[in-house]
């Protein structure tokens, strides 16, 4: 497992600011990185920090949600039902780019000398700027000051803002603003973008494109205004990008224009006086769609620029500001006390923003639109790690993530019937609802995203009582999913009937196509219950809805007796002789991978070791078990939950994201509060600190969900196990107050955790009723309520240990002992070991 320390960030260049990440040097040897954590984005529109002179850059990067490209997968070899078609994010083409020349000198920040430099992602005002002083060649002292926002307000709409000052003589100004399609056509300055060593791999990268994407439709230039539309070459779907341009100075200037299939540019030649600036203001729309023409996009381009021009830059950016505040009041965890983890938990807050508030519909990439890792690909991260902030602070977003998944519904049931299948299986990484996974042992063979939905919906609908969106046409999901769990299992006689589940994989992707998955069985009871009981309520409290879904999908009472009776006898492995659950039927029977022992330079395991070599052994790259015991918390006890951490925390890498999270949470209920703290100091520094070196792919979403979940779940205790709220508060050792909010069925109410006492009030609505410790509180508006606490739960030092895993016995009487395997070789020393040709 990365560990951050106390504070992994370089404070003289990364100062504390509790509202805002601040940059106070220019960096290039980690600009994909900074890319990463400057961007800025609104869930439909994501814009990278890239600097806005274009020049030298990681990776030049503009986003749109679910605008893709598709391909063929060419199997090695192939078998019926393999995913057939790549769906990969297409860099859309960059209008960030604001060139400028000072008497033709321009100005690259990589080689310029730059007097002072600070730039700025203000979490309140939701805008990057940038404030530098450039001396050129020549020694004129130069004031660039910039800043730029994607509008939450408006999802297709993006402004930047762009001034130059001459601060100590005249000077000629040349700004050239440019659209360039970056992901087919030629950039002058290419060569300075980083590119990948040859033979590098890394499976959580974005395929590369070798033919062209986007096949130019329109292009036209009028006045200031310059609007380019394509449509890719196999997917079919189209965009347009406008750009409107307006000065404001008192300078002599001209300006001149010109646009062809793949940029255009806008640009102004300005006499420049000292102390006179030049303001440069660029709105920019985007707007994509699967099947509509790229002229009737433009027309829309249009249409945003226009309004955005009545409304003015001023009012645009408040308007920016209002809806934060708002999100802030609804959202916000106060850490006391802390500034340097306040600051990166507002970090990870605002990137939740910034990957869903304006999906409107859409899914929510791994990446969001921060960046092309896992090729924008959406999986079950926004529906464990994303969806519980969703619904208990954004319920509205969250609902429109579920109807994402609800259209989604047909191109599952027709996977589900190409794995020869009833009901519907939703696909492991898709972007248009087709699978897309070439390994079926890590992709498709995780049939738990079905339960992840599920899990999803039904928390949703728990925390926000919204019944109606079940009756609508969202319990069809439970129902083809229930439908799907029942065929994949079978039933086996002993004493008893057991119904098993074979051949899957769990969350943990370094154990692949095993039977009795513990997580994938618990998670499916729950489905399968869940699907009942909702079907029951609806027949009860809604019959002409009973009768639709009757109508539509056919479903008949001995269907739903049969779903009952699969969930009250799914197998749970438990291994008496370890007093804990396996993994899976034959985990135990595995050797050891000792963790402990293995270098930092074979992490993570993935990048260094053949599939075969990893699956061999009980070794986790995520939490599986450990995640089971969060979601289902209720149907493990105490005693139960701590065997199965203590067992499996030296097990697991961490070689994902999703993971320190959970280990946090459990780690603090159990109370291993040191390792609890320190899991969440891993996930929260996770991209901040580049702990696992691949930040420049974009922010790790999940993990920012995740991390509200450790504050939330973790330390504030919170939990919701079918629409019943409980707290069991774990505030970490040296903390003050934890302040946090959650929405409960319409009623915000804010939580303050103290050492001695936690209390509750109600912030908007009227009021709700929680229990803390076995006691049952009702807090009303206006009424604060205020419960003691006898401590932070129990309290364990140190952490788990490989010693403690070894030595003991399996139920066959067999030692586990724990080795590595001692033979493992590079891509590069494969090739001097086998020649090829």
């Amino acid at each position: 497992m990365r560990f951050a320390d106390d504070d992994p960030l370089n404070r003289s260049r990364f100062p504390i600011d509790e509202w805002a990440l601040v940059e106070t040097e220019f960096g290039d040897a980690d600009m994909g990185r900074t890319e990463t954590l400057f961007g800025v984005g609104n869930g439909y529109l994501g814009l990278r920090g890239n600097v806005e002179e274009g020049r030298d850059g990681h990776m030049h990067g503009t986003f749109v949600n679910g605008f893709h490209e598709t391909w063929p997968i060419r199997h090695a070899e192939e078998a019926f039902g393999f995913a057939r078609v790549g769906q990969t994010i297409v860099n859309a083409p960059d209008a960030k780019i604001i060139r400028l020349y000072v008497d033709d000198e321009p100005l690259v920040l990589t080689e310029a000398e730059l007097r002072s430099y600070e730039r700025r992602l203000d979490f309140r005002l939701g805008a990057l700027s940038r404030s530098i002083e450039w001396r050129t060649p020549a020694g004129k002292r130069v004031l660039i000051t910039s800043r730029r926002m994607t509008s939450f307000t408006d999802r297709h709409l993006a402004v930047i803002d762009y001034e130059v000052e001459l601060l100590d003589a005249d000077a000629a100004v040349t700004i050239s603003s440019q659209i360039l399609n970056r992901q087919d056509g030629r950039d002058e300055y290419r060569g300075g973008v980083m590119q990948e060593s040859p033979g590098t791999f890394d499976p959580r990268r974005a395929e590369q494109f070798t033919e062209r994407v986007l096949q130019p439709r329109v292009n036209r230039a009028q006045g200031g205004r310059y609007v380019l539309g394509y449509q890719c070459t196999n997917s079919g779907m189209t965009l347009a990008v406008g750009a409107e341009h307006q000065i404001t100075t008192d300078n002599p200037f001209t300006e001149t224009g010109t646009i062809g299939d793949d940029l255009a540019k806008h640009v102004y030649r300005v006499q420049a006086k000292q102390g006179m600036p030049i303001r440069i203001t660029k709105t920019v729309s985007y707007h994509t769609a699967r099947k509509v023409p790229a002229r009737e996009l433009v027309d829309r381009c249009d249409r945003t620029l226009d309004r955005a021009a009545e409304l003015g830059t001023g009012e645009l950016f408040a308007q920016q500001r209002a809806w934060l505040d708002d999100y802030w009041a609804r959202s916000d965890v106060e850490i006391a006390g802390e500034p340097v983890l306040q600051q990166a938990t507002r970090w990870n807050l605002f990137q939740l923003a910034q990957a869903t508030a304006r999906t409107d519909g859409g899914g929510v990439a791994a990446k969001g639109v921060s960046g092309s890792g896992y090729g924008g690909h959406y999986f079950w991260d926004t529906e464990v790690y994303v969806m519980p902030f969703l619904s208990y602070t954004a319920p509205i977003v969250a609902r429109n993530v579920l109807r994402f998944r609800q259209r989604m519904l047909d191109a599952a049931r027709s996977r589900a019937l190409e794995l020869n299948q009833r009901g519907a299986l939703f696909p492991w990484r898709t972007i248009n609802g087709q699978e897309s996974s070439a390994y079926y042992a890590a992709g498709t063979a995780q049939y738990h995203i079905d339960a992840d939905v599920s899990y999803a919906l039904c928390q949703y609908v728990a925390a926000t009582g919204d019944e109606e969106f079940l009756a609508r046409g969202a319990i069809d999901i439970l129902v083809e999913t229930a439908r799907m769990w029942e065929d994949l299992g079978f039933w086996r006689s002993n004493a008893d009937d057991v119904f098993h589940i074979h051949g899957v994989t769990g969350p943990d992707e370094y154990t692949t196509v095993v039977n009795d998955n513990l997580y994938t069985n618990v998670m499916a009871r729950a489905n399968l219950a869940a699907a009942a009981a909702a079907i029951d309520t609806l027949q009860v409290h809604d019959a002409p809805g009973y009768h639709r879904l009757v109508e539509r999908l056919g479903v008949t009472p001995s269907e739903v007796a049969s779903w009952r009776r699969a969930a009250a006898h799914m197998h749970i492995p438990f291994d008496e002789q370890l007093g804990i659950h396996p993994q899976d039927s034959a985990f135990l029977q595995k050797e050891l991978w000792d963790l402990e022992n293995t270098p930092d330079d074979r992490r993570p395991l993935l990048l260094h070791y053949h599939p075969l070599v990893i699956y061999r052994f009980q070794v986790l790259k995520q939490a599986d078990v450990v995640l089971a015991l969060y979601l289902q918390g209720d149907r493990f006890s105490a005693e139960a939950k701590r065997a199965n951490f203590e067992y499996y925390d030296p097990l697991t890498t961490g070689d994902s994201t999703l993971s320190a999270v959970v280990q946090s949470i459990i780690a603090a209920e159990v109370g291993y509060h040191e390792l609890a703290m320190r899991y969440f100091r891993s996930a929260l520094f996770v991209d901040l600190a580049d702990l696992h070196h691949n930040a420049a792919d974009g922010v790790h979403v999940a993990s920012t969900g995740g991390v509200w979940s450790a504050l939330v779940s973790g330390f504030g205790g919170f939990r919701d196990h079918g629409g019943r709220f409980t707290f069991d508060p774990r505030l970490p050792d040296g903390w003050s107050r934890l302040t946090f909010r959650v929405t409960l069925r319409g009623t915000r109410l804010r939580a303050e955790l103290e050492p001695e006492a936690i209390t509750f009030a109600v912030e908007e609505g009227i009021e709700a009723t929680v229990s803390v410790r076995g006691t049952e509180v009702t807090i009303s508006s206006g009424l604060p309520v205020t419960v003691p606490l006898d401590g932070q739960g129990p309290r364990r030092y140190g952490s788990p240990t490989m010693r403690d895993v070894t030595g003991t016995r399996r139920a066959d009487g067999t030692l586990l002992t724990a080795s590595i395997p001692t033979l493992s070789l590079d891509a590069d020393d494969i090739e001097t070991v086998i020649p090829i040709d």
